[in-house]
């Protein structure tokens, strides 16, 4: 690891044998020690090949019963960054979690590579839940969920109907429906219609054969990246493209996704959560809106709590020690208290 003055630490995926791209990452399993264990897997959803990492909490013992966790990674990300960091903080308060790669991205399956479509999405969700629910020592009335930025919204989404979690909690709640219709901070509201043809074009275009076009890939300097407008946009890539870059990790996805995300919301029948839900969100994140925004919709929700972390931007909570702290300190009581 070296350090650099932009953004911290950063972390070389080629020297983790499992390469995660975290700080304090598991770098080797230690049957019968006290200390909690990293266990990749594979599972079929529907007819594609899903790839996860299963973190078992110290003296793990499949005999007994453990609550789990599903955790789902942010628009871009994979199992390997803060997805896999908060399940490991995670496991070391004694869950079973696990942390997936999205179907179409990362390491998972599916053609062609990319496709970013809330159905998928949320079936990620429902099919780790299927998995890790009938994994050795899980107890399947005691599942919880926890996603993280466009996992977030998705995860609200996938609770509206299964019931199966218990409790949900968000980190960085990204409404990527909202943001792919409206633009960041509702920004590019007069360009919705030549969008939407964009990506309808696009769809054709790839189902006629053709070249297959894709959104949001970028190849930016470090001075691009700094005159972004969003702070989110502008630490995003830092995060991504720089400090805990993964190969599986792209912010690229189908244009023809488009026509799927853009009629799509996270808040759409938002009421029919009923589980305890906490939503955790930085106080100075400019996508704090979206979290207070679900939060307020979530009328179903007799407990329920938003808790702001002072000081955090967006992107800050996947990693700053402080900000996962506090994020862990909050998720541990709440999942203590509801599983």
């Amino acid at each position: 690891m070296t350090t650099t003055a932009a953004a911290g630490t950063t972390f070389d995926y080629k020297k983790n044998p499992f390469t995660l791209v975290y700080a304090d990452a598991i770098t080797k399993n230690e049957p019968g020690k006290v200390n909690i264990n990293i266990h990749p897997v594979n599972y079929d959803l529907n007819s594609l090949n899903v790839v996860a990492n299963v973190y078992t909490p110290a003296n793990y013992d499949p005999t007994k019963k453990y609550a789990a966790i599903v955790v789902a990674h942010p628009n871009g990300g994979v199992k390997e960054q803060t997805a896999g960091l908060h399940a490991q903080r995670l496991a070391e308060q004694g869950y079973i979690t696990i942390a997936m790669d999205a179907a179409y991205q990362g390491g998972s399956g599916g053609e062609p590579r990319s496709v970013d479509k809330p159905q998928f999405r949320t079936e990620d969700i429902h099919g780790a839940a299927d998995f890790i629910t009938r994994y050795p020592g899980v107890d399947p009335e005691r599942l919880g969920l926890l996603g993280i930025c466009g996992g977030g919204g998705y995860s609200l989404n996938a609770a509206k109907s299964d019931k199966r979690f218990k409790a949900v909690a968000t980190l960085s709640m990204f409404n990527s429906g909202r943001v792919r219709r409206n633009g960041f901070a509702d920004s590019q509201l007069n360009t919705i219609q030549q969008r939407l043809k964009q990506a309808s074009d696009a769809r054709a275009q790839e189902k006629a054969g053709g070249k297959i076009l894709y959104a949001g890939d970028a190849d930016m300097t470090d001075a691009q990246i700094a005159a972004l407008p969003f702070d989110m946009y502008r630490q995003g890539y830092q995060y991504y493209w720089r400090t805990n870059a993964h190969p599986g990790s792209t912010f690229k996805y189908t244009m023809s996704s488009l026509v799927d995300l853009m009629r799509w919301d996270a808040t759409d029948q938002i009421e029919l959560i009923e589980q305890p839900l906490l939503m955790i969100a930085g106080s100075k994140a400019d996508s704090l809106y979206m979290t207070e925004e679900a939060f307020a919709k979530t009328t179903g929700a007799k407990d329920k709590e938003l808790f702001k972390i002072d000081g955090a931007t967006h992107i800050e909570t996947y990693w700053v020690p402080k900000y996962v702290d506090a994020t862990i300190g909050k998720l541990t009581p709440f999942y203590a208290r509801t599983l």
